[in-house]
């Protein structure tokens, strides 16, 4: 029989293409609130509800019935992710809560390793020339990062016997970009809006990113040294050469138009007032960019993965660079269809 893994968040982007890449090799049991799309033959998906404890002790009552009590690791996705800054109280309910529940529902089992999706974000941001490791400075500026700390705090305060892997990860993108900072970047340009040659902060500055395939890559390898790992493990992923936004800006336009584009920096009040009028005018079309972001504009992440080479034989094998010539040319073969996948309008 194959071990069991468990993994919260099946159905979204990471989950679904986790699961398809270790499905041979154990046994998935999917937690979310909506089925995945595909599932193995042998796959066991339960309908859970993280804001409700009867929702996921229901869960893994029948996971003891059917499967036993001992699962080779817990991958927990699950969180809330919102850029609105709308529902801010669903971060504690869901992400925080919502992990404190699945601890909870652990008590019963056996579990050889649990890996929780952190973020980057956690860190204070560094200068371009620094590189941010595990043990740098934490200092989220926003709900969403903020979250994360309160959660990583609680894991471990509560995980106990269970071995813990927190992992820091870089924002994610595949072929398809699927990464919503990218994909509005790219949005503006392509469609040659005002606020694609003006930008608020420092143009030299950026923030790294993980392909989908090497954040995967990065899970497997996690669940394979799980008896090597220490008991307490934190490692950041993603890729170690943070493309600059003014790097990113060229490049774009470069693909798109066949010349590179001169980005002007403005003041932060004027560009507060610019994201103020689209997000609260009616006749604006809704803006990604909100008021709120703009005092993020100089915030730079490089990263050292030293530790996560070391401790897992890890290392990146794509990059953003290298990928941004694929999202594109899938942009003007099907510009209707990439902007759906994509969540653009």
């Amino acid at each position: 029989m194959k071990p069991f893994i468990l993994i919260t968040g099946r159905s979204g982007r990471i989950g679904s293409r986790t699961a398809e890449r270790l499905c041979n090799k154990y046994t998935i049991l999917g937690f979310d609130v909506v089925p995945p799309k595909k599932m193995a033959s042998d796959e066991l998906f339960f309908k859970v509800d993280l804001e409700s404890q009867e929702s996921i002790n229901s869960a893994f009552k029948t996971i003891a019935e059917k499967c036993g009590k001992t699962i080779a690791s817990v991958i927990h996705l699950a969180a809330y992710y919102s850029f609105t800054g709308d529902h801010p109280e669903k971060y504690d309910l869901i992400t925080v809560g919502g992990t404190e529940k699945i601890l909870n529902g652990l008590k019963a089992f056996t579990v050889e390793q649990f890996i929780f999706s952190s973020t980057m974000l956690v860190y204070a941001p560094c200068e371009p020339h620094e590189k941010i490791k595990e043990d740098s400075p934490i200092d989220a500026k926003w709900d969403y990062p903020l979250s994360k700390i309160k959660t990583e705090k609680l894991l471990r305060q509560r995980h106990g016997d269970i071995p813990l892997v927190l992992l820091r990860i870089a924002g994610v993108y595949d072929d398809g970009c699927h990464s919503i900072p990218i994909s509005n970047q790219i949005q503006r340009i392509y469609e040659k809006q005002l606020e694609s040659k003006v930008f608020p902060g420092n143009l030299t500055h950026g923030a790294a990113f993980i392909h989908m395939d090497d954040l995967v890559d990065a899970l497997e390898l996690s669940i394979e040294k799980r008896g090597q790992l220490p008991h307490e493990t934190v490692l950041i992923i993603g890729e170690d050469k943070t493309m600059s936004f003014d790097e990113l800006q060229r490049k774009i336009s470069l693909l798109l138009f066949g010349k590179e584009m001169t980005t002007i920096r403005i003041p932060k009040f004027i560009a507060k007032i610019g994201a103020w009028v689209q997000d609260k005018l009616p006749f604006f079309p809704n803006s990604f960019i909100k008021p709120w972001m703009i005092d993020l504009a100089d915030d730079n992440y490089t990263l050292d993965i030293t530790r996560a080479k070391k401790l897992l034989g890890w290392s990146p094998q794509r990059s953003v660079e290298a990928t941004l010539p694929k999202m594109i040319a899938e942009l003007k073969s099907h510009p209707a269809a990439w902007y759906k996948e994509n969540g653009l309008k």
